[in-house]
């Protein structure tokens, strides 16, 4: 007998980078079948959005990726996030998703989406309807290149249409709870533990680094705080950065860092690389700006850093605060940072600690997470 099955309306591409909401997907196969909607494609998408799809036809291409999941790319009109286009972008997702279902004779007990597509509306009886947020939509509106006062409309609008709203910060549950959401569960981030339990050699890097080696993996944007990491090198402590870099940030400051000897970036790599980038660390550091979408936020990197064996230093976020332990070091200045990394770096290696920290991120596995969203659907 098949397994519920779950609709999942996602942020990225199956095929992107891997984010929560695929990394959530994939632990909840455990539950349930998943159909994972990738954002849609038109015509005048370029190739490096495509992820794989192809440019060929006009119809949505479905096929099974994994165990479990079957991967939908639904074809909509150029321009589609555009104001006025976006009606019909919704439209025919949720069309191109019914088809999707017809061909797998499929009808889904939860949709679930996560971003504020109008996809959640006309589902009929049965069907749990769920939005899966990770971020503060409305704080990051002008990040994104949004507008405010639209996407404060959208996240009204989904509200209203979601049965249940997963909040992956207290700070997101908070908020969503006073806007009027029936029912709002605390479900953060998690870490795919799995990832770090198999031994292998550190990925290669441009030029040696000497200890200690404080690392940051993630993007590198206007979210990070850049004299965290300028103080960090300039006390000679040895910078791993692993991520993307937005360059409307720190245009010329942030390469400027990445020349220096005791600093390497290595771009953007695959998920499934990070463990071996994460080897050649002593601590890592979470340097988040203290904004309103950074407090509202649940940084993925903390975790994955205890998941190496890992000690973290992170600025003051809610988030920190929420997972409540002394394993993970919190300070605010680059001075305090400073600081915090040496004493983190004294200890890296005691394997009584290493063995703390991975045992304590076990308790935040994507599978964990996943087993409380199957008791909230419920599965």
């Amino acid at each position: 007998m098949p397994q519920p099955l779950v609709v999942v309306f996602a942020g990225t591409s199956w095929d992107g980078v891997t984010g929560s909401d695929r990394l959530l997907a994939s632990a909840l196969t455990s539950h349930a079948d998943i159909l994972w909607v990738d954002p849609p494609i038109s015509a005048a998408t370029p190739d490096r959005y495509r992820y794989g799809a192809s440019r060929l036809g006009v119809s949505p291409q479905i096929r099974q990726v994994s165990d479990g999941v079957t991967r939908l790319t639904p074809r909509v009109l150029p321009l589609h996030t555009r104001p006025y286009i976006k009606v019909s972008t919704a439209a025919l997702i949720r069309s191109q998703t019914r088809w999707a279902l017809r061909k797998l004779d499929r009808r889904p007990a939860v949709v679930m989406a996560c971003n504020l597509v109008d996809v959640l509306r006309s589902w009929g009886p049965g069907v749990a309807k769920v939005l899966y947020g990770t971020d503060d939509y409305v704080a990051g509106a002008e990040l994104m290149g949004h507008d405010a006062a639209r996407v404060a409309e959208d996240e009204r609008r989904q509200l209203d249409n979601a049965d249940l709203v997963v909040a992956v910060s207290t700070v997101l549950a908070e908020r969503w709870t006073g806007l009027g959401a029936k029912r709002v569960e605390l479900i953060p981030n998690g870490v795919q533990t799995s990832a770090y339990r198999t031994p292998g050699e550190p990925a290669a890097l441009p030029k040696p680094l000497t200890g200690p080696v404080a690392g940051v993996i993630g993007q590198f944007s206007d979210r990070t705080d850049f004299e965290l990491l300028a103080a960090l090198a300039d006390d000679g402590v040895s910078l791993l950065l692993v991520g993307p870099h937005d360059a409307r940030w720190e245009p010329d400051r942030f390469p400027a860092l990445t020349e220096r000897p005791n600093v390497v970036w290595v771009g953007r790599q695959p998920f499934e690389s990070l463990p071996t980038f994460l080897r050649h660390i002593d601590v890592g550091v979470t340097p988040y700006r203290d904004t309103p979408f950074n407090r509202a936020s649940f940084p993925l990197k903390t975790l994955e850093y205890l998941a190496a064996g890992k000690p973290p230093v992170s600025t003051d976020l809610p988030a920190v605060h929420w997972l409540d332990t002394p394993l993970v070091r919190i300070a605010g200045t680059p001075k305090a940072v400073v600081a915090a990394v040496r004493e983190a770096a004294a200890e890296a290696h005691d394997p009584a600690l290493v063995a703390r920290r991975q045992a304590f991120a076990e308790q935040h596995s994507w599978a964990e997470r996943a087993k409380a969203l199957a008791v909230a659907l419920p599965l």
